[in-house]
């Protein structure tokens, strides 16, 4: 029977650590120093309570971290302040620089890390979440056979630890900027008594913008005069009270592409490189 640590049973974490438990591995968590809310996730997933981290890591074949940003290099730490010689899969969302800084410390210690990044909510209703696993091949084929037939998808990628953080990075620059751009779209109709209408305009709006990549040469065409729209939206957030941020990021974001003025036959490789290139002055 493979063990495995898991840090920590939040609300993904717990409901993951459920499905590892469907293809016969023992889970364990730490309840020390954890809160009500967390123990009671990590019961009802029907994972097994361990003393402390180090009675859990001395009978543990992998550890999977799965906590809240800001703490992944924390708790790698402490895990390696153990003497586990493990696996450790670290599941967080998390830059790629930060996830080969926690892969050197591993090293370090004698510790393999698979760089893990999860896309999607949490096993259940709807569609299963992706576990993308990159670095060494044995290991990550290790970390994916703990989900083999369940609700989440394990994916090892042919490429170094960095990469996995580098998809979740990619994919969650769209999503979570577009949540918060709609809450600030919403909240500007609101202030000028459109909210309805801003409503009905957004039916129109093409669903899968960020797999619709034929239209980014269009968009680089076009940002000569978007950008400047997109000053004219940040000034409108100004004097309602609202965060003008993401429309001035925007406008920063089109103005690499003024020399694309019109182009619309660009290559997207160009289109794409571009955005490499300093921007142009406003």
């Amino acid at each position: 029977m493979t063990t495995v640590t898991l840090l920590h049973p939040g609300a993904m974490g717990a409901k993951v650590g459920a499905e590892a438990r469907r293809t016969g591995t023992r889970v364990l968590h730490v309840p020390a120093g954890r809160g009500p809310a967390s123990v009671e996730r990590a019961r009802a997933a029907g994972l097994e309570a361990a003393e402390s981290l180090g009675a859990a890591l001395a009978v543990s074949d992998l550890v999977l971290s799965i906590c809240p940003p800001h703490a992944a290099e924390d708790v790698a730490r402490e895990v390696l302040g153990h003497p586990f010689r493990g696996v450790y899969v670290e599941a967080n969302a998390i830059s790629p620089d930060r996830a080969r800084r926690i892969s050197d410390a591993c090293l370090d210690h004698g510790v393999v890390m698979v760089d893990g990044s999860i896309i999607g909510a949490p096993p259940g209703a709807g569609a299963p979440p992706r576990l993308h696993l990159s670095g060494d091949r044995e290991a990550a084929g290790r970390a994916a056979a703990l989900f083999e037939g369940t609700a989440v998808l394990a994916r090892p990628l042919d490429a170094g630890v960095g990469a996995a953080s580098a998809l979740k990075m990619a994919f969650a620059s769209f999503q979570k900027s577009a949540r918060a751009l709609a809450a600030v779209s919403h909240a500007l109709a609101a202030s000028h008594g459109v909210a309805d209408e801003l409503a009905l305009e957004a039916e129109s709006i093409t669903h899968g913008i960020l797999a619709d990549v034929d239209y980014l040469p269009s968009l680089a065409a076009r940002a000569w005069r978007w950008a400047p729209e997109m000053e004219e939206v940040a000034a409108a957030l100004r004097s309602a009270g609202l965060p003008p941020a993401l429309a001035e990021a925007s406008a920063t974001v089109m103005r690499h592409w003024t020399a694309d003025k019109d182009r619309f036959d660009l290559p997207l490789k160009d289109v794409l490189s571009h955005l490499h290139t300093p921007a142009d002055p406003a």
